[in-house]
């Protein structure tokens, strides 16, 4: 019996009787092993082994020889041994020998690395750089193997001497393992992954390059599976390959090429992090050497680069949301305490020495040990750190790599959280020496104070955006979901937590190409706590956050926006609401970014602000293509304010509708003056002649609706005796080109309507219908004035009348519009226009009904009692009234109605109703198109309904709905008011004839 195993240097059993049964079964192997098992060092391993770990107590059972070898010769000589025969497999060993032999290999190393662990024989470097030795060396002879086996099938080109010898297949194969993470510093702990990313050179050993990937994908998978595959030998390694370039988007290999692209474009502070620590473990390491140097100016840039700080800094605030968070990981208590990521912990000495080597690794190569207690000295020794929290440092982080394999030794788990009862942590204590649990205590909460304490008055310093109201851990970087991140999502309310960390790491792997820029993911990362917390508020956060993610698919750059929201916090809270609310807005706000800028003026109460401005805006423009583009931009800026302040209840639907309204009008009236300058220095000037632009429909009356098109008139008048158009080039302009007079304004007019509907970079302004028009869309585009007077004289149908009953001039010279107002007045004001008023109006109701049902149980405008019906009414009793009572013309409905009812022709009571109905349906149509747009189907969405109740508590809060129920109740009542005053004042149109 060897002196190495010194009895007084192994932990006393934890549970004795588990001891007792595990040396017992020892003994039971053999008589070496009842001679072992009787003698004091062998009794003392026994225990140690079986008092705390039921995995090694197993394990010593299993391969009791190779624990006798390790008594007698060493751990160094018995670990050797261990590894030896995975550097020489025979070329004709088949998988599943290759397999098992791989797995005897495991097993044997592990013991003997764990057995040098406890028996303090080896020193922390030694044990993680061994369990490191076995990974590489398993790696390494499988590759050979699936590289052998690819020759053998005719895909790869393997010399003679490469097939023979082990030692040499992997040379100028093109294939490229670098093992990452701990495997690549030499730093895996007991029950670790391996990280491991797998390139392969395209031109190098492949008969043909195009199928290349494929051949290598093959390799990766198979060597995932031989490595992690569970069999009655157990298993080797657990495999990751997820810290390849954007695992979401890429197979399981990656060629060079591709992967030299991604890190030089689309690299995160995160990846530097990790490829400080990459090097080749298997396959063509030349290869591998020659990827890691032409990918060093990502990861070492030769300016100082502080941005990481922040970046790097945010993404450990996200572990933290908050520095006052309660909950495991947050505060160091010792049961429960990760003692990777919770605070204090192996992460926040990592980051330490990983963020100050990418601040100053680029001008300093020495600075770049991938050892963490290297790179400490490194930075210690350059005056980086403070020696004193290097040596605090250093000490707390053996002392928690220490405890992290006693910790995973237990059950062979890849675990990093104390256990959450005092038994538990007593074994723990007692399996790492330490004469009683209060010890241990006291030792493990004074290293994880240091490590806070230092951490924090390096990198905790700035003030954050995290959320007062995030509880708990938010990482979203590497590749794996973080279980205290996703139960820290699924408190916060998101139904789906592992879909929208999926999400969020998307957005960090630039998928979404508005955040593939450096800046952009260094904003998004340091927004996200409050960022989650604000669409955690929203009826369905997922949807709401998908949305969010639609956005930013559609957005060309995201900076802009990300820095919006960074500068202004209350607006992220705005967004979230919106996008919780309103799918319309949120398609809007990604065609349309400039539209945030409304968020912000409209947070402020100051809605309308895009109307005020048009007219100054466009009369600074240098051209008519810069006029062009600042309307739309503001056009857009406005309907998203005003669409935004509707949603929240800051403008009630007449106001909304007014605001919409004033804003077409500025369009309009502040586009003429450019779209006529422009024409007229093609076609010059009619003499005396100008057109008038008169709105009808939503439009004429004020009362626009999100998304609502122009109903457009346009009209011209000339000098009398005027033919052609007339006019002077300017210098260094193309020669005049007259035009007959109709021709002209017909021009002119396409020339509005171009203006008006042309899609530009911020989009169109409006959708324009012209169907209004004399003789409707077989008319001319602009009809002249004297024209429009004898078609309304002569030719015009009741329903053209009762939509002039809403005809407004909205731009004209003042000469012009006194003549247009006057002509639309006489038209209203004609006998046969009252005459046939109401019989023409109920026909048309009845055609309609027949012709055009409404559009499932939410149209409004259609359906019985509608909007529809509510206007015929109006518009009706107007051209009945006018010649009587002039003053109850009025383009806006509501105001007609009032004065209707004034003038006798409404009792009070029926327009009192007919005005309630009109807003509600007003109300309910707007919402709808904020948010879902066009809705057949039963019920609506739960946020959209709770939308809705909002507003029509706003609306009447005397006669606020309080559910779904209560308002299809209201709306049905108010649908029969309506119906009830159409067949009094109007008549049935059920039974109408067709007159109209």
């Amino acid at each position: 019996m060897t002196a190495r195993l010194d009895p007084e240097r192994l932990p006393r059993p934890f549970d004795a009787a588990a001891a007792a049964i595990a040396a017992e079964r020892f003994a039971e192997a053999g008589e070496a092993e009842r001679a072992f098992a009787a003698a004091p060092a062998g009794a003392a391993l026994l225990a140690a082994l079986g008092g705390h770990s039921p995995y090694l107590a197993e394990l010593a059972v299993r391969e009791s020889a190779a624990l006798l070898l390790l008594a007698e010769d060493g751990p160094d000589e018995a670990f050797e041994r261990a590894i030896a025969p995975l550097g020489a497999v025979d070329p004709a060993t088949t998988r599943p020998a290759l397999a098992a032999l791989l797995r005897r290999a495991k097993r044997q190393g592990a013991l003997a690395a764990a057995v040098a662990d406890i028996a303090g024989l080896w020193p922390l470097e030694r044990v993680t750089g061994a369990i490191s030795d076995l990974a590489e060396a398993a790696i390494d002879a499988a590759c050979a193997h699936l590289l052998r086996d690819a020759a053998a099938r005719g895909e790869l080109r393997l010399t003679g001497a490469q097939r023979a010898e082990p030692r040499l297949v992997g040379r100028n194969s093109g294939l490229v393992v670098l093992g990452m993470g701990k495997l690549g510093g030499r730093e895996l702990n007991y029950s670790s992954d391996v990280d491991l990313m797998v390139l392969f050179e395209p031109e190098t050993a492949a008969y043909h390059a195009d199928r290349a990937q494929a051949v290598h994908v093959r390799i990766a998978r198979d060597l995932v599976r031989l490595l992690e595959e569970r069999t009655a030998d157990g298993y080797v390694f657990r495999t990751d390959l997820r810290l390849r370039p954007d695992p979401a988007a890429t197979p399981l290999a990656v060629s060079v090429p591709a992967a030299i692209t991604y890190y030089e474009s689309m690299g995160q502070n995160w990846e530097r992090a990790a490829m400080i620590k990459a090097r080749p473990v298997a396959g063509d390491r030349a290869a591998g050497e020659a990827f890691l140097r032409e990918i060093r100016p990502f990861v070492w840039r030769r300016h100082l680069d502080f941005a990481a700080v922040a970046d790097i800094h945010s993404i450990k605030r996200q572990i933290h949301a908050h520095k006052g968070a309660k909950g495991a990981g947050a505060t160091i208590a010792v049961e429960g305490h990760d003692v990777k990521l919770g605070r204090g912990g192996i992460r926040e000495i990592e980051f330490t020495a990983q963020v100050l080597q990418l601040i100053w690794g680029g001008r300093d190569p020495g600075l770049r040990d991938p050892t963490t207690i290297g790179a400490l000295g490194a930075l210690a020794a350059a005056g980086k750190i403070d020696p004193r929290a290097v040596r605090d440092l250093s000490e707390a982080y053996v002392f928690l790599r220490n405890l992290e394999h006693r910790l995973q030794m237990v059950d062979d788990r890849q675990t990093h959280r104390m256990p959450e009862d005092a038994a538990g942590v007593a074994r723990i204590a007692s399996f790492l020496g330490f004469p009683d649990d209060a010890a241990f205590r006291r030792a493990f909460t004074g290293h994880m104070a240091k490590v806070e304490r230092h951490y924090g008055r390096m990198f905790e310093a700035e003030p954050t955006l995290a959320s007062e109201e995030v509880r708990g851990s938010l990482v979203f970087t590497g590749v794996e979901d973080d279980p205290a991140t996703l139960a820290t999502l699924r408190a916060m309310g998101y139904g789906n937590p592992s879909g929208v960390a999926a999400m969020v790491r998307g957005w960090h792997h630039g998928h979404a190409r508005a955040i593939r820029s450096e800046r952009a993911r260094e904003l998004l990362t340091a927004l996200m706590p409050a960022l989650l917390a604000a669409f955690a508020k929203q009826r369905d956060p997922d949807q709401a956050l998908a949305r969010l993610d639609g956005v930013f698919g559609r957005l060309a750059a995201g900076v802009q926006v990300l820095s919006l929201l960074e500068r202004n916090p209350a607006l992220l809270g705005r967004l979230a609401g919106i996008l919780g609310a309103a799918p319309q807005l949120a398609d809007h706000l990604a065609r349309h970014t400039a539209a945030l800028e409304g968020l912000l003026l409209g947070a402020d109460g100051e809605v309308g602000s895009a109307a005020a401005t048009l007219p100054g805006q466009l009369a600074d423009a240098r051209h008519f293509e810069e006029a062009l583009e600042a309307a739309r931009r503001l056009v857009q800026e406005g309907k998203f304010e005003i669409d935004a302040a509707a949603l929240e209840g800051a403008l009630d639907i007449d106001a909304a509708g007014e605001a919409r309204s004033g804003l077409a009008d500025a369009a309009i009236s502040s586009l003429m003056p450019h779209v006529a300058a422009a024409f007229a220095e093609r076609h010059g000037k009619v003499k005396g002649g100008a057109l008038a632009v008169v709105a009808l429909g939503k439009l004429g009356g004020r009362e626009m609706l999100p998304g609502s098109d122009l109903d457009l008139l346009l009209i011209y008048d000339h000098a009398a005796g005027a033919e052609m158009s007339a006019g002077r080039a300017r210098r260094g302009m193309p020669a005049i080109r007259p035009l007959p007079v109709s021709q002209y304004f017909a021009r002119l007019a396409h020339q509005v309507i171009g203006a008006i509907t042309a899609p530009g970079a911020e989009g169109r302004l409006y959708d324009v219908d012209m169907r209004l028009r004399p003789s409707g869309s077989k008319g001319p585009v602009a009809v002249s004035l004297a024209a429009f007077r004898r078609y309304h004289a002569e030719e015009a149908w009741t329903w053209e009348r009762m939509a002039l009953t809403r005809a407004r001039v909205v731009a004209a010279p003042p000469a012009l519009r006194r003549k247009v107002e006057a002509a639309i007045r006489d038209a209203l004001l004609r006998p046969d226009a009252a005459e046939k008023a109401i019989p023409d109006a109920v026909a048309m109701r009845a055609r309609m009904l027949r012709d055009l049902p409404p559009d499932g149980p939410w149209d409004v405008k259609l359906g019985r009692g509608g909007l529809v019906e509510v206007e015929f009414v109006a518009q009706a009793l107007q051209l009945v009234e006018a010649r009587r009572h002039p003053g109850v013309l009025a383009t806006t409905t509501r105001i007609a109605l009032a004065r209707l009812a004034d003038a006798g022709a409404l009792d009070a009571e029926e327009a009192r109703a007919l005005i309630a109905a009109e807003r509600l349906w007003r109300t309910v149509s707007g919402l709808l198109r904020l948010t879902v747009g066009r809705w057949r189907e039963e019920p609506l969405p739960e946020s959209v309904t709770a939308a809705l109740l909002n507003a029509c508590r706003r609306l009447a809060p005397q006669e606020a709905p309080v559910d779904l129920p209560a308002l299809q109740a209201q709306m049905a009542a108010r649908a029969n008011e309506v119906r009830a005053v159409f067949e009094r004042r109007l008549g049935r149109p059920e039974t109408s004839g067709d007159r109209a």
